[in-house]
């Protein structure tokens, strides 16, 4: 744009790609990085040298200056946010940001994790808590862990509103239900409500299949300027509207536990984007567990506070239900390496171009592919929330 210009571009997600999943056993963390950036970057058919922007968190000392140094990369525009699980969301928010003001031309997202290797392994241990300082001091010593914050909060809800067990358990039975046709999916096998209640508890009420699977992988998504949309390989998506937001770090500073910050990042993304809840075709949702996919469906508007029990019960989520949500199995069974919101963006662009494959691309009314998509990203316990709406190019 010219010095000066006040108009902004628009701006077309180009190239998505997972790195190897699943059990990855003789990969390091940089590895599949670089796995995901050089498959992204060939889905796009763009050349690395336009790439000028680069975001990356959770490795390294100093991320993203070691990954961008192992991708060979000399960024002049570059993001480290780290929210937990959201970070993608809202990274991919300030690269588009950035792209439509001018101050880069293509960033690239990037993510990698070998945490499930690692803990096989030995080189290195489960965590109860992310630390014990400032504000978590007041919690961490009485045993209040990540599972136990959503656990709770999952409690209040069904003290709140009635729902219940076996309608958190519908979730993750979707969820599989969704993965059995992903081959890239760790876990295939459906599980029934009955399976999924009669689990060892990890945090009451959740059992075992009420949370999300430990794997290793990694992918990346790269973000350009509408005018190089011409020399895509592949059709683009685009970024209709964003939105950010956080809300406590203590569980005692949060002011409901039945309500997300989703609330607001949903809400933003929507009206910045121009559209209704009632018009996504397709969600992609952080689902480190069954509850956090039930309550954000209400905060992000597809059915009220309260209702999202019943919603959810009613095969709605499934690859051919009214809503289908997250439709290459989620967290909760396709792969879940650490932080997974990158990922739900993966998994969105590939819907709405109509490439997820056979027995699993979504159609709706008509057998249209998908036009519009809406990812939510989560992190920590509720603590942070990044929406995106994407529309088909």
């Amino acid at each position: 744009m010219p010095p000066g210009s006040t108009s902004r571009r628009k701006v077309a997600i180009a190239g998505v790609a997972l790195s190897d999943c699943g059990r990855v056993d003789e990969a390091t963390p940089y590895a599949l990085h670089a796995q995901a950036a050089r498959r992204a970057l060939a889905d796009s058919g763009l050349d690395r040298s336009l790439v000028d922007g680069f975001a990356s968190a959770g490795l390294g000392t100093l991320a993203p200056v070691e990954v961008a140094e192992y991708l060979g990369l000399r960024p002049t525009w570059v993001d480290s946010t780290s929210v937990g699980g959201a970070t993608w969301e809202v990274m991919a928010a300030h690269a588009a940001d950035a792209i439509a003001a001018g101050q880069a031309r293509a960033v690239l997202l990037v993510y990698g994790s070998t945490a499930r290797a690692d803990l096989k392994a030995g080189r290195r241990t489960a965590n109860l808590s992310f630390g014990a300082r400032g504000p978590l001091q007041y919690e961490v010593p009485y045993g209040h862990t990540l599972v136990a914050k959503y656990a709770m909060s999952a409690r209040r809800h069904m003290h709140q509103y009635g729902t219940t067990l076996d309608q958190l358990a519908e979730v993750a039975v979707q969820a599989r239900a969704n993965a059995a046709t992903n081959p890239d999916a760790m876990y295939r096998t459906p599980v029934t409500v009955a399976e999924v209640l009669s689990g060892p508890v990890i945090a009451d009420p959740f059992t075992k299949l009420h949370c999300c699977i430990r794997s290793d992988g990694g992918c990346a998504v790269l973000l350009v300027a509408e005018e190089y949309v011409r020399d895509l390989a592949a059709r683009p998506v685009w970024v209709l509207g964003a939105g950010t937001a956080i809300s406590h770090s203590a569980m005692s500073g949060w002011d409901d536990f039945t309500v997300s910050p989703a609330a607001v990042s949903g809400r933003l993304a929507f009206e910045r984007a121009g559209v209704r809840p009632a018009e996504i075709d397709v969600a992609e949702i952080y689902d480190a567990f069954t509850y956090m996919t039930l309550v954000t469906l209400e905060d992000l508007g597809f059915c009220a506070k309260g209702e999202g029990g019943a919603y959810v019960a009613k095969g709605r989520l499934l690859r051919d239900g009214e809503l289908p949500v997250n439709t290459d199995g989620g967290g909760l069974a396709a792969c879940h390496p650490g932080m997974r919101g990158l990922f739900l963006l993966v998994e969105a662009v590939r819907q709405l171009r109509g490439e997820a494959g056979e027995g699993r691309q979504v159609r709706r009314t008509g057998n249209r592919l998908p036009e519009l998509a809406v990812a939510s990203g989560t992190g920590g316990w509720f603590c942070s929330s990044g929406t995106l709406v994407l529309g088909r190019g």
